[in-house]
């Protein structure tokens, strides 16, 4: 299969790749869009053959939920029930963006595998033009994780996808650098109090200053044991991980120095993630992601770190990790993944 790529710009006439882009999906194939998060792999969410092509380019797990993209808040009634005046209150603070609400599914609408075992759904409207654009064109709900390979990390540029799915699906609409970074929130809107099962672009503090209190993972990595069944993505399995294996630091200028000095004396390559104020001149590579606990900025570019280590040949990761405050929970939540829970202590 050759891949193809599509460019959208505001500046252009660009129905002819949006159609190009639907007609795809109608047919039952997969294409790669832009959001405000990452780049998503969609497939139309009620046809079952067309979700399994999702899985098959991913080499996704299917017990691993998917979410559901709609373009308009009037499309949640159509795929879902029991919907409470909380989470409509939700929907006008937050929507289009980075939230993505579970509800109890209408029966007999949204593919089984969509969300195996499961009676509910996660919904949401992204924040980006691309995506609207589309999905208004398709007047359809996708079906659409990260456009990745799976497990590892998110792409955050049309680039990204195509090293990781060239060949494996027929299209990716180009819509330039994504802006959040790290994917949605996903709450569960049938547990009460209303449940953070990941953290993501719209923080606790956020949510709960439009409905008040909400309960966040009870695991900081978010891990399940292996016979459980992940009630949203990103809860099971080890997610946005490089090729070498990454650790988890303190974010402090010396104690990475140190871990450096320490590592080399072990005969090891190493590449740092870190803040832009550090000078680490010992290590191999050094990659910023932005001010010191800026999180905002560090979850921007932290996937995009991640995939610059990649194309060195550093025996080991060394990632500064931040505070909880804001999306920093949800930075936290994506290295401790991408680190299969490792920390680097000396």
């Amino acid at each position: 299969m050759e891949t193809e790529i599509v460019s959208v710009d505001n500046d252009m006439d660009n129905s002819v790749s949006y159609q190009r882009a639907v007609d795809i999906l109608k047919d039952g194939g997969v294409v790669a869009f832009p959001t405000e998060t990452v780049y998503g792999l969609g497939a139309l969410a009620t046809d079952a053959d067309a979700v399994q092509r999702i899985f098959e380019a991913k080499g996704r797990p299917s017990d691993n939920p998917l979410i559901v993209h709609i373009g308009k808040i009037e499309d949640v009634a159509q795929y879902a029930v029991d919907v409470p005046e909380s989470a409509e209150d939700l929907m006008d603070a937050f929507w289009p963006g980075p939230l993505t609400l579970v509800f109890h599914k209408r029966p007999g609408v949204i593919a089984e595998n969509v969300t195996p075992g499961f009676d509910t759904v996660g919904l949401r409207m992204p924040d980006h033009p691309v995506a609207l654009q589309l999905l208004r064109t398709l007047d359809g709900p996708l079906a659409a994780p990260s456009a990745n390979r799976s497990g590892k990390p998110s792409p955050t540029e049309a680039a990204h996808v195509l090293t990781d799915l060239n060949g494996r699906i027929p299209l990716i609409v180009d819509g330039g650098r994504t802006g959040v970074g790290v994917e949605s929130t996903v709450l569960d809107m049938t547990a009460n109090p209303p449940e953070i099962l990941r953290p993501g672009g719209v923080t606790r503090e956020m949510i709960a200053g439009v409905i008040g209190p909400v309960r966040a993972e009870s695991k900081e990595s978010g891990a399940l044991d292996d016979e459980e069944a992940p009630r949203a993505p990103g809860m099971k399995y080890m997610h946005y991980a490089p090729e070498s294996p990454l650790f988890v630091i303190q974010p402090d200028e010396s104690a990475i120095r140190e871990a450096v000095r320490q590592l080399h004396s072990e005969g090891k390559k190493v590449a740092v993630i870190g803040p832009d104020e550090f000078d680490i001149a010992e290590a191999d590579w050094y990659f910023r992601v932005g001010p010191l606990h800026d999180n905002e900025a560090m979850a921007v570019n932290l996937y995009g770190a991640i995939r610059q280590c990649d194309l060195t040949d550093a025996d080991l990761i060394l990632a500064a990790g931040t505070d909880h405050e804001g999306v920093g929970a949800a930075v936290m939540n994506r290295l401790l993944k991408a680190a299969d829970g490792k920390r680097f202590d000396g």
